[in-house]
């Protein structure tokens, strides 16, 4: 049951737990909804298209709209197919269904409505049974990987599966495999050419046995359909009227399934939301979304933007994140507008380095779900959530919940100790401690270097593999092992590997408790369609969001579009944080997210568009003006744009941070403005501070300003000096090369 649904927010026709009443009749059915929701569940003759934001009571309205169709007699439930993505959203669809009076509606995934049929129409199409699903795909991906004389180990093994099911996805024929691959910038975990190899004998092998795979479900059927139009008409005779929820994440298969289904009608509703596709690397496309009024001019456009779901202050966040994007996806975003009452403003935390990070958010979640009556928040530890990027962040997060004495589950992902590699690399430290010195690599030297020569041999390496999928993960997993040894050596001085082996199985005995009702672990993927009333969003530092591999514009703004969906899923309390440096004590050379900047107080946009200003947690700077005369200056408190606190000292306030906190440096730009301030300096025959002072260079190369109007908001540059340097300044900063100097005037006023 979303916040969209919940008796507080359409108390017509609910029960008081919150659950709706079984409506008296189709009028009824209409009680409680909004007007754009109404206008989708009246909208039953033609082609619908619901552009649906995060929160706004999309399952709701589709759900309405088939039971109002049904109740007033315009749709029969038989007639009826409902789509969507996952088991657990269809169940929960049929549910609702059931609960409207609706009972009798089809509500199923794709793949389960396409065996359904390929099940009943094979005897007729093909003769005898329909082949078996083949239970492990990939042993059989093993096994033409062996034919091949390809050896992949278990990640390998995984990634290559993924490859060959993307391929499957979008009608890539083996032969055609590693073109297509190039064409669409795929990180491919192995040759290509040897993937296409393993794809083709992989398919020759279901062929020689009689099994078929998940993705062959959908192929089948789309074959069948094409193949038999009398089945055709038979399956469009059953089903009349088809409803697709989710719609951005359908793969070009499920589209061209959906068009067999349909035929030449128009009896179809979709919604989605174009700035939740987040699932681009498994074939999924929110092209079919945007071109939808393209293949049905006719189409109602129906837009949902009141979020039922996140207070003010988190949907201007949201709605933050979504101004600076790009790309075609950008170009349909949705305004959201909250339909909550006002709650706290998101905050913002650095940390020194990530175990800080780790132990903070460990601290605010104790206080979260302390009870009222004790001074704390009384928030349910089962409506907190902790999200990052990559499942190897969790171990940090499980460890710091476990001391915190704070109860947490995993979604999405297996315990870390529980991992493959991670069991794996127990058992050789294990070995390596009893071997003791007999190992000539691992006598006389530390613990930390004895754990990376171990897993050195599994796989780690200094510097993280490229590209994504098992083999980053695996990577991930083992040098959070080989960071703990470093914090384990640090913290026990003379300690042996033994020791470290006997704390990993303390820890790993602590953490196989039975699963309790927690804090939810989760990654960002793991957590699309999930709500809590408090999230936490960590790790969120340049290298993880956006992710070291996401090179492309359409990669990063997938990322984006990632961060947009864990900030969505809150609905009161919001946190984001990062880390400065990795471990203690470590150079605090971290940036925060790109993301954010121009949304966490105190930050710069980099060049995009920004939202109106007001609450959400978001500081916006006076703007310049751009005329002559006299620069105004900021007035009011100054605070600092990494941690947020208010500023008092000037060296301060000119580089709007505190001393402590770490500098965007671009650390190249500011050696070029040095050197061009002592040539300039010399051409003057002033002190260098005359020209500008140290601090005002060092505010010019962490904002790195873009116009003239940027550069008059940095302390130190008043309009003699504009006049006078800006346009080399702003060159400078765009990279640009400079014409010899000339001699200028003297009198230049002091920084």
């Amino acid at each position: 049951m979303t916040a969209a649904t919940s008796s507080t927010l359409f108390p017509q026709g609910s029960t008081p737990g919150g659950y709706e009443a079984t409506p008296r009749d189709a009028d009824a059915v209409l009680d409680g909804l909004d007007p754009e929701q109404r206008e989708v569940a009246t909208s039953l003759h033609g082609a619908v298209c619901v552009l649906a934001g995060a929160g706004t009571g999309k399952t709701r309205a589709i759900t309405h709209r088939i039971a109002y169709g049904v109740r007033a007699g315009i749709l029969q439930p038989a007639s009826v197919l409902a789509v969507t993505f996952t088991n657990r959203a269809a169940g929960e669809m049929r549910g609702r269904l059931r609960q409207l009076g609706a009972g009798g509606v089809q509500a199923r995934t794709f793949h389960s409505a396409a065996l359904r049929q390929l099940q009943y129409f094979w005897p007729k199409a093909v003769g005898g049974e329909v082949p078996r699903l083949v239970e492990r795909k990939v042993q059989l991906v093993a096994e033409a990987a062996a034919r091949c004389r390809v050896r992949l180990d278990r990640n390998e093994l995984r990634d290559v599966t993924g490859e060959i099911e993307w391929s499957k996805v979008t009608q890539t024929v083996p032969e055609d495999y590693p073109a297509v691959a190039a064409k669409s910038g795929r990180e491919a975990p192995r040759d290509t050419a040897e993937i296409g190899r393993i794809y083709a004998t992989y398919e020759q092998l279901k062929r020689d046995r009689g099994v078929i795979d998940f993705e062959d479900v959908l192929l089948l059927t789309v074959g069948v359909l094409q193949e038999r139009p009398d089945i055709a008409d038979q399956v469009r005779r059953q089903y009349q009227h088809f409803v697709v929820d989710e719609y951005q994440d359908v793969s070009p298969l499920q589209q061209r399934l959906l068009e067999l289904w349909l035929g030449d009608r128009d009896s179809l509703c979709v919604v989605g939301d174009a700035s939740q596709t987040i699932y681009s690397f498994t074939g999924a496309t929110p092209d079919h979304l945007l071109n939808f009024r393209t293949r049905h001019p006719g189409a109602t456009m129906v837009k949902l933007i009141r979020d039922y779901r996140s207070t003010p202050q988190v949907v201007h966040l949201a709605n933050g994140l979504l101004s600076q994007a790009r790309g075609r996806a950008a170009e349909h975003r949705l305004e959201l507008v909250s339909q909550r009452e006002a709650g706290p403003d998101p905050a913002y935390a650095a940390y020194q380095d990530e175990p800080a990070e780790a132990e903070g958010t460990a601290r605010r979640i104790r206080e979260l779900i302390t009870p009222v009556e004790q001074g704390g928040g009384g928030v349910p530890a089962s409506q907190i959530a902790v999200l990052y990027r990559v499942n190897a962040q969790s171990e940090l997060y499980e460890q710091a919940l476990a001391d915190a004495q704070v109860p947490y589950q995993l979604r999405g992902a297996e315990r870390f100790f529980e991992r493959p590699e991670v069991r794996e690399a127990g058992l050789l430290l294990r070995g390596a401690a009893r071997g003791g010195s007999a190992d000539p690599a691992l006598a006389d030297v530390d613990i930390p270097s004895q754990v990376r020569a171990v897993l050195g041999t599994r796989g780690w390496t200094p510097e993280p593999p490229a590209g994504s999928g098992a083999v980053r993960d695996r990577w991930e997993s083992l040098a959070a092992l080989v960071r703990l040894a470093e914090d384990f050596a640090a913290s026990r001085p003379g300690a042996t590997l033994s020791d470290l082996v006997a704390e990993l199985d303390e820890r790993a005995a602590a953490q196989h408790a039975p699963t309790v009702e927690g804090v939810t672990l989760a990654s960002l993927h793991a957590a699309k369609g999930l709500e809590w009333d408090a999230v936490f969003l960590v790790g969120l530092t340049e290298g993880m969001m956006p992710i070291t591999y996401a090179k492309t514009e359409q990669q990063i703004e997938e990322e984006r579009r990632l961060l947009y969906v864990g900030v969505t899923r809150a609905r009161r309390h919001l946190t984001l944080s990062w880390a400065l440096s990795r471990a203690p004590g470590g150079r605090a050379s971290r940036r925060p997210t790109r993301f954010l900047n121009g949304l966490r107080p105190g930050s710069q946009a980099m060049g995009a568009a920004r939202t109106p200003g007001g609450s959400g947690g978001i500081e916006r700077g006076a703007a310049a003006p751009g005329g002559g005369g006299a620069v105004r200056r900021r007035r009011g408190p100054v605070h600092c744009r990494v941690c947020g606190r208010a500023l008092t000292d000037a060296g301060e306030m000119k580089l709007m941070r505190c001393e402590g906190c770490p500098s965007e440096l671009d650390e190249a730009l500011y050696e070029r403005l040095r050197d061009w301030r002592a040539e300039q300096a010399g051409l003057l025959g002033q002190p260098a501070y005359c020209v500008f002072t140290d601090k005002t260079l060092l505010a010019i190369a962490e904002a790195v300003p873009g116009t003239e109007s940027e550069l008059t908001r940095i302390s130190g540059v008043g309009r003699r000096k504009l006049d006078r340097f800006g346009a080399d300044v702003l060159a400078l900063c765009a990279g640009r090369e400079l014409p010899s100097a000339v001699d200028g005037e003297g009198g230049v006023e002091a920084g």
